[in-house]
């Protein structure tokens, strides 16, 4: 582990020189890249993407984008420099701020708090939360924010220590397979529990944030690399206007905006939701811009427990909310007396 963890090390610093070198010989920033999930809980993106606010704020500079189904995938292209901006769970962001030892991701943004459900197949034996324990069921993807919770529950709430009953299978894959008997349950963020309960028959057996302690955590967060901040300060500053905008606008009436995230996310998945999926699974989101970093500190440290880590994280570092506590005070400002 310690030579991969030094190759890793070598790698991205070699990654890092290129990028000195690149932007020199390439000059003015061309594109921002953003990546981000179909997801409700990554609606300022995807509505900031459909709506056009985020190419017209920072125009002429080209806005393109990378969809993703899951955080490892995200953070891998981040990591690479395949994209700039993305949005993902908290899990993820962690592995990739261990990966990098520190060098490697910052979290400029909170997006989405709560919004995780655990939906059980009918007839599986599934009544409440402590009935997982042994049965098949799926999260989106190994080391992603749901499949470390997950992982943390069955072990050190329901003692059980052989975790090959939790399966990585893609949020999309989920209906069908609940539907054929495959899974018993499946541990998801927003609208697919939803689509599980409407599609595949599934019920609700409970909410993440009830196994919080202030019925809270952080489901998403905006992330960018430290180059990329120090370079491109007024490129992120124009990106989380937009995120604070939406944020904003789907905290005070979110029912307004499902017409649009429907036409987005149909456009995105290619399938249009059943009615009543999104407006239902929307009441189970909270959005906001804090990262909520109480949230990272716990699933660090389940991280740990669960072998993802080495060794104890120290995310001194991680999160820097210049530019978000600066826009925050921008818009909380009085107005100027006469």
């Amino acid at each position: 582990m310690r030579r991969i963890s030094f190759i890793f090390s070598v790698i991205f610093a070699i990654f890092l020189a290129g990028c000195d070198a690149g932007q020199a010989e390439n000059g003015p920033l061309a594109e921002v890249r953003l990546g981000y999930f179909p997801n409700l809980t990554h609606a300022q993106a995807v509505l900031g993407v459909e709506s056009g606010d985020f190419a017209q704020a920072i125009s002429p500079i080209k806005l393109t984008t990378k969809i993703f189904n899951a955080g490892p995938s995200l953070i891998e292209a981040l990591l690479a420099n395949e994209i700039d901006i993305g949005y993902v769970g908290p899990g993820p962001a962690l592995t990739a701020f261990d990966k990098s030892e520190g060098q490697g991701i910052r979290i400029i943004a909170g997006g989405a708090a709560n919004g995780v459900v655990i939906i059980a197949r009918q007839g599986a034996g599934i009544s409440e939360l402590k009935d997982l324990k042994g049965k098949r069921f799926a999260t989106p993807q190994i080391g992603n924010t749901q499949d470390i919770s997950a992982r943390h529950y069955l072990k050190s709430v329901l003692g059980e220590q052989d975790l090959r009953n939790i399966l990585s299978i893609p949020n999309a894959e989920q209906v069908a397979m609940m539907q054929r008997g495959e899974i018993d349950a499946a541990w998801v963020p927003e609208p697919w529990g939803a689509r599980l309960m409407a599609e595949a028959g599934g019920v609700l057996v409970g909410q993440e944030k009830d196994l919080w302690p202030d019925g809270q955590f952080t489901l998403t967060v905006v992330v960018t690399t430290p180059e990329f901040l120090v370079r491109h300060p007024d490129v992120v500053q124009k990106m989380l206007a937009v995120h604070r905008q939406w944020t904003e606008r789907l905290g005070n009436d979110p029912q307004k905006y499902l017409p649009e995230l429907e036409r987005a996310l149909l456009a995105l998945n290619g399938r249009k939701l059943p009615a009543g999926v999104l407006a239902d699974a929307m009441g189970r989101v909270e959005f906001t811009d804090d990262p909520l970093e109480r949230t990272l500190e716990a699933v660090a440290r389940w991280s740990y427990e669960l072998e993802f880590f080495r060794q104890p994280l120290d995310l001194n570092g991680l999160v820097d909310v210049t530019i978000l506590r600066r826009l925050q005070r921008s818009t909380t400002r009085p107005a100027a007396k006469p």
